[in-house]
């Protein structure tokens, strides 16, 4: 009988220790920093645009030709679009020959075009640039959670239009697409540094 006294009574001390010792003691916890998913980036490579198109220039090997299939589309309308990356360069052609009257109404609907993305943009970085064919560029750079980054028209202004931007099709934060972002604005600098019209 005194042995089982003393077992509950030892029993009682122990949790109340436990208990005091829980409550006053730090929890020791580091709360582990934001991840984000491996992205492995294929080797920058090129390859030429088959002539098919007013225009020509060099694209990656990691991405496809594919024709824009919305319901606006063009015949001169394409997608440079990477498969790996779930990324796309919409690319829309106008022959200014065809309707020379359409110069300022393109030039108006690229800049309400990249206007559109003021609400989600944090900047918008404008810049004007010379290609090695002597082809000025207006390049637009976008900072924020925009669905596009970068973006693009080259104009000669009598004969040719050609306005290209960047958009992914998954629902990614823009700070973990970093990496693929400048992965392939880089080949879209290539592409502009490389191209030319055929006709």
């Amino acid at each position: 009988m005194a042995v089982s006294r003393f077992s509950g009574a030892w029993c009682v001390a122990l949790a109340s220790l436990l208990a005091v010792a829980g409550c006053t003691s730090e929890p020791d916890y580091t709360p582990k920093p934001k991840g984000y998913n491996r992205i492995d980036l294929p080797p920058h490579a090129y390859q030429q645009l088959a002539p098919v198109h007013p225009y020509t220039f060099e694209y990656s090997r990691a991405a496809k030709i594919l024709r824009d299939s919305s319901y606006l589309a063009q015949p001169h309308w394409i997608n440079v679009y990477y498969p790996q990356l779930k990324a796309s360069v919409q690319l829309t052609y106008a022959d200014l020959r065809a309707n020379p009257k359409s110069y300022n109404r393109l030039l108006e609907d690229a800049r309400k075009l990249t206007n559109k993305h003021e609400i989600k943009a944090s900047a918008i970085d404008e810049r004007t640039l010379k290609t090695p064919n002597g082809m000025g560029v207006s390049v637009f750079e976008l900072q924020g959670e925009v669905p596009s980054q970068f973006q693009f028209y080259t104009t000669d202004s009598t004969r040719h239009f050609l306005r290209g931007a960047l958009y992914f099709r998954i629902a990614t934060a823009n700070d973990s697409l970093a990496p693929v972002i400048e992965y392939v604005k880089q080949d879209m600098v290539h592409l502009l540094n490389t191209l030319r019209y055929t006709k």
